[in-house]
């Protein structure tokens, strides 16, 4: 027997090897999603320069992107199901280069709605897709470290976006030239996957898992088949969606408005309070590398999401008081991202556990698809804020959204936990 479990297990530095090459692979994808977030909002200076649009107008490309995105995310998931993430994921990165090349060509309004539009189709489908592929191709032992890199790598194509559009722009004086270079590395990134295809089969059974089903899971696809729609029913996947819907409005009002709150209430300079949001994102992203390590070795995954989330709330509404020095604010709000970035890898943990067998694709379409609807709903609720003089209110704001996010968390893994021990009661009888 041992002789027979040995043979067939994967060596483990071959294993290592899988892994890393998924990993990376799903993560250089998942930063080029994130960067066409931001493909035309860092060149609106030259596009009002050039067109004359009022910002409620460029606003509006932004508007269709999540619109296009977040619907696009729920219908996503179950073409994943049903056809596979890899062919999905191709498709998607080719809207990428397709709306580079019409925003390069714009000549007015319509064709800029247009490739917001094509950006918004290539975003849809990558949660989705990367989440059904990491799920399936890495091993169990390196699942959180997956979902940190993951996590990880979407903030680094926030990061670099502004950097090199605005940059290229910069340097030759044409934005249409930055948009045609932002399709020349969509299509790199494409070729990349293409030539790395088999790293990133969903569908190959000998190269999926690495490890048997369990008897449960089997006994499962040997019985009928649910409905499509069934998961719908379950309320964990709406409240992974309303997790994703609060703390994605309290990321949006950090993201879009705390530099002129700042600036407002402390008199800082925009050079300064600007570097709240680097801070909030660099914060994140180390948090996310230190969450991975903590996804392994935590059952109740709800308690480091609550603890980490009701941290970062606090020292948002610290800020929102008003009782800090300048410098102090922009500090101790750049430390929040800290704690968002800890809960990130053991919110995505969460939500797998609590996916039906064979319902990965929709549901993580259908969770994600509430990150969309925040960035929607919370921009034009922050802006009145904002236009009202209600600056520290975008802290308290934010800090609320948090603590709303903690609530359906703590929901979800009460389900999860309750479930898990039905099931090991089921095997005792």
């Amino acid at each position: 027997m041992t002789a027979t479990a040995t043979s067939s297990a994967t060596p483990p530095a071959a294993d290592l090897r899988q892994d890393a090459r998924t990993i990376g692979l799903i993560g250089l994808a998942h930063g080029s999603s994130h960067f066409f977030h931001l493909l035309l909002p860092p060149l609106f200076p030259w596009l009002i320069s050039d067109f004359g649009y009022s910002y409620s107008e460029l606003g509006m490309m932004v508007s269709l992107f999540f619109i296009v995105s977040g619907t696009g995310q729920m219908l996503s998931g179950f073409l994943v199901d049903r056809v596979g993430a890899r062919p999905v994921l191709f498709a998607a990165l080719g809207s990428f280069v397709v709306a580079g090349v019409v925003a390069s060509t714009a000549q007015n309004y319509a064709m800029l709605l247009l490739a917001s539009l094509f950006a918004g189709l290539g975003n849809a489908p990558f949660h989705p897709v990367d989440f059904t592929i990491l799920n399936k191709r890495v091993s169990p032992q390196r699942i959180g470290h997956a979902f940190s890199m993951h996590g990880l790598s979407g903030n680094i194509g926030w990061a670099t976006a502004p950097v090199f559009m605005a940059g290229i722009t910069t340097a030759t004086g044409s934005w249409r030239v930055a948009c045609l270079c932002g399709a020349a590395l969509a299509a790199v990134v494409l070729a990349i996957m293409l030539i790395n295809r088999r790293w990133l089969d969903d569908r190959d059974p000998a190269a999926i898992g690495n490890q048997a089903k369990p008897a449960a899971t089997q006994a499962a696809a040997a019985a009928k088949p649910e409905h499509a729609m069934a998961f719908l029913k379950l309320p964990s996947v709406w409240l992974c969606f309303s997790f994703f819907f609060w703390s994605t409005c309290a990321m949006s009002a950090i993201q879009n408005f705390a530099s002129p709150s700042l600036r407002a209430v402390y008199g800082l300079p925009l050079s300064v309070t600007a570097l709240i949001v680097t801070g909030y994102m660099l914060c994140g992203a180390l948090g996310m590398l230190i969450g991975g390590f903590l996804v392994g070795r935590v059952q109740r995954l709800e308690k480091v999401i609550s603890i980490c989330m009701l941290g970062s709330a606090l020292l948002l509404a610290l800020v929102g008081t008003g009782w800090l020095p300048g410098m102090g604010a922009v500090v101790v709000a750049s430390i929040a991202g800290l704690g968002t970035g800890l809960a990130g890898p053991s919110r995505d943990m969460l939500i797998k556990r609590a996916a039906p067998e064979g319902a990965t694709g929709r549901v993580y379409g259908t969770v994600y698809s509430g990150l969309d609807l925040g960035f929607c709903v919370a921009a034009p609720v922050f802006g009145w804020m904002l236009d009202h003089h209600m600056y520290l209110g975008i802290f308290f704001g934010s800090a609320t959204a948090l603590a709303l996010s903690v609530v359906s968390a703590l929901v979800v893994g009460d389900g999860v936990h309750k479930r898990k021990q039905g099931a090991v009661a089921a095997r005792a009888a």
